[in-house]
């Protein structure tokens, strides 16, 4: 039998991409000296010209030698050309440097992820964040948040931003077609999304309700907007199965929450969401997911910030397949009334009511 029917790779093709990954912890991190250095700027604005190593050691703060490994190093990778000495700037290079999604990704992976990684095997063999103890003394990410050095609470933040940015407004017209006067957001972590629906519908009154570190966040964010009397807050900690979500609300939003929490934890919270809906209310599930995406590239980015959750965030969570996530909302007691995808590009909304 032939296992190898639906590999596209040629079997010299799949020797080169595994030692890619045998030395990807070395590449990354030369890759990401040569960004923050200023290397790979310097020879971008060289533009065909290019840069002699001689040229660019007086213009970065690395030595000579620190210089030369590096740019040999990118060679190897593909972030250059090399001519007559000279340093030109590939297609790679150019991302690397200014691709947006590279950069959110590489510093989320490099100030939140690296050192805890080391730790993978322990965190998915106990099922517990075994990574985590990198970062601080916590029981899950989300309760040190606050906490975090302001660089690494930059990158997280600038990562989690990212992909949700460009899901709200796409995302609006489509939650407020129903017309909602009482919002709940379930997580609401920096208050981002509270704030654009307040500014989208000049009536609706909003309750974030999250972990009482993450409502500090969302406190700025909604004084620095003066929405103060529009929008409230209700400190809750969901892993508590006792906890109740606040009643009296029409809609229930869910925004890249879920994923935070395993099947049996969903099921729960998702229970308490279906009771705390007013009769005719409708829950709300913006989310990723990686069967959903519109290129590969973007299923392997979500595949791989699993290990995120599993060694870091708390050790048994995921970036779910979207029949994992539907399978839990049946078994909660909710049923999907209608289903968008490619929601800002990369997001799919569940609209979802009780059965």
């Amino acid at each position: 039998m032939n296992h190898f029917q639906d590999d596209p790779k040629t079997a010299y093709e799949a020797k080169v991409e595994a030692q890619r990954i045998a030395f990807a912890p070395v590449t990354f991190q030369a890759c990401r000296i040569l960004r923050d250095a200023g290397i790979l700027e310097r020879i971008h604005r060289s533009r065909t010209a290019g840069m002699t190593l001689e040229e660019l050691v007086p213009q970065t703060d690395l030595p000579r030698y620190g210089v030369k490994v590096l740019l040999e190093a990118g060679l190897g990778i593909g972030l250059f050309c090399w001519n007559d000495g000279r340093y030109t700037l590939t297609k790679l290079g150019y991302y690397m440097l200014r691709d947006p999604m590279t950069r959110v990704n590489m510093d989320v992976v490099h100030d939140i992820c690296y050192r805890g990684l080391y730790d993978l095997e322990r965190s998915l063999r106990e099922g517990r964040p075994a990574g985590l103890k990198t970062l601080g003394d916590w029981d899950t990410f989300y309760e040190g948040l606050s906490s975090l050095p302001p660089h690494a609470r930059e990158s997280w933040l600038a990562f989690d931003h990212y992909y949700s940015d460009a899901a709200f407004p796409a995302a609006l017209p489509l939650v407020f077609a129903d017309g909602p006067k009482r919002l709940l957001d379930v997580g609401g972590n920096t208050g981002r999304w509270a704030v654009q629906c307040a500014r989208h519908d000049p009536v609706v009154r909003i309750t974030i309700a999250d972990l009482p570190q993450q409502l500090e966040f969302a406190r700025e964010t909604i004084r620095e907007n003066h929405l103060e009397n529009r929008i409230d807050l209700v400190a809750a900690d969901l892993l508590e199965e006792a906890t109740p979500l606040p009643g009296g609300h029409d809609a229930i939003w869910m925004s890249q929450f879920l994923n935070c929490f395993s099947e049996a934890q969903i099921v729960s919270i998702l229970k308490r969401a279906a009771a705390a809906l007013e009769p005719g209310g409708t829950l709300y599930i913006l989310e990723l997911f990686w069967d959903r995406q519109p290129n590969a590239t973007a299923a392997f980015c979500l595949q791989q910030t699993s290990l995120y959750f599993a060694c870091i965030a708390n050790g048994n969570s995921q970036m779910y397949h979207s029949s994992d996530l539907l399978r839990c909302l049946a078994e909660s007691g909710l049923r999907v009334v209608e289903e968008c995808d490619q929601v800002g590009l990369y997001h799919t909304l569940l609209k979802c009511r009780r059965i």
